[in-house]
């Protein structure tokens, strides 16, 4: 055949003659005598993988072609993301908002003027109503939080717009439940901003928290429910649904639990207060939500809770311990590029700590029973927490400055105080469900 023909014969064996269709020309298939037939399948495999290769250079997209494997996946990841954001994410995306270590590199900062939210997931008695009141009284902003004392709420809106930046109980009200947990917050914050400003944007979110020494937290909550708080606004929301009676069973009859001795509060095998911080910080559909972390516990449970809470602290942009105000106040500074204009006050003398001095070491073996899930996961945040002090204050060139100067940007008129155990605000329940 001649060239001009655009047709080339090529013999491999196969059961019938007939002809392959390949950029530059036709090619001839033949069939052929039995002894070549294995060169011959080899050398049309090849044609086909030529015709392949072809075909994929001619017909892929160059930002597609130009991606390695790695940057492919990374793109559909962040298309998750950005599809869903502050929502439950697929399996393989473990954190809802920007980590810590993302938020370490040189280039962040929390951006005010963009689309940036900081949410606060504050659980029972470990310091978070006076937290929460210093994000929304005491960072020195631009636009400060504007306080509306009367209705105990803040409206923390953007240097040049009027959406939120905060979600958080001062700020927006209990939005996604009563004290929400992780579950509970990474399913709703979006949808609830989205509603509240009246569009859909997407965000970047930073989830932050703090933790307290599980045994003194345990005390506190006890006299808290003593003195007649129930949080029985509390939604206990998970897998789009809000657990039963039967998964999360009262531990009192009647209107609440006023006057409860340390002897019944304990013996309450389902008590919300046992190992509470690990539960809100844990993903609970991983162990079948309440199903499955109170009525039904195994160490099978205990396990994947526990992972899942250490897991998901970890990977927030910020917790602080209310054990260490000094140190948790400049991590969140140095974390997030805000300064707070006070000092936070550590107060060592609580009335859970009286409390405890009163027990009988079987009251505090069995409390801390009934806690070991935190007591693990405390000593996992306070060992965390001091390698990221000490990590911020290796590459802080002024840290013996800012140390010493904590919480002086400004002149103020006062300091937010700590108070953990005297605040009476969350024995009432229904009044500040989604308000």
């Amino acid at each position: 055949m001649h060239s001009a023909e655009m047709q080339k014969s090529v013999s491999v064996q196969v059961d019938s003659d007939f002809a392959l269709f390949l950029p530059g020309g036709v090619y001839e298939i033949k069939k052929m005598e039995p002894r070549s037939k294995l060169r011959k399948v080899i050398l049309f495999c090849l044609l086909l993988s030529l015709f392949g290769m072809v075909a994929f250079g001619y017909f892929c997209p160059d930002q597609v072609c130009a991606m390695s494997p790695r940057d492919r996946v990374a793109e559909s990841l962040a298309l998750s993301y950005a599809e869903a954001p502050g929502r439950p994410l697929p399996d393989v995306i473990v954190q809802p908002g920007l980590s810590y270590d993302e938020v370490l590199h040189d280039d962040f900062r929390f951006d005010l003027n963009a689309h940036d939210v900081m949410v606060f997931l504050h659980i029972q008695k470990t310091g978070g109503t006076s937290f929460g009141r210093h994000l929304v009284m005491d960072l020195d902003l631009k636009r400060p939080c504007n306080c509306q004392r009367a209705r105990k709420r803040c409206h923390c809106f953007r240097p040049h717009s009027n959406e939120i930046w905060l979600f958080s109980r001062y700020s927006t009200g209990w939005k996604c439940g009563l004290h929400a947990d992780f579950t509970e917050l990474t399913a709703c914050v979006g949808g609830e901003l989205d509603r509240h400003e009246g569009s859909a944007v997407h965000r970047r979110y930073f989830y932050i928290t703090l933790l307290r020494e599980p045994v003194s937290r345990y005390l506190s909550e006890y006299r808290h429910v003593k003195r007649g708080a129930t949080w029985k606004g509390s939604r206990h929301w998970c897998q789009g649904r809000t657990a039963t009676g039967t998964e999360v069973p009262s531990c009192y009859s009647g209107d609440s639990w006023r006057g409860v001795t340390l002897e019944e509060f304990t013996a309450c095998p389902w008590n919300l207060a046992n190992n509470r911080q690990t539960r809100m910080l844990a993903d609970l559909a991983l162990v079948g939500c309440y199903n499955g972390t109170l009525r039904h516990r195994n160490p099978d449970t205990d396990r994947v809770l526990l992972a899942s809470a250490k897991r998901n602290l970890a990977a927030m942009a910020y917790f602080g311990l209310t054990e260490f105000q000094k140190i948790s106040q400049y991590v969140f500074e140095e974390t997030f590029n805000l300064r707070f204009a006070v000092p936070f006050t550590q107060h060592n003398a609580t009335v859970s700590g009286a409390t405890l001095a009163a027990l009988s070491p079987a009251q505090v073996a069995h409390i801390k029973q009934l806690n070991s899930l935190d007591l693990e996961l405390y000593e996992f945040a306070k060992n965390l927490m001091l390698k990221r002090f000490e990590a911020l204050r290796k590459r802080d060139s002024d840290f013996e400055f800012r140390w010493r100067h904590l919480g002086e940007v400004a002149p103020r008129s006062g300091v937010t105080e700590f108070d953990w155990d005297s605040n009476l605000e969350d024995a009432t329940t229904e009044k500040y469900k989604g308000k």
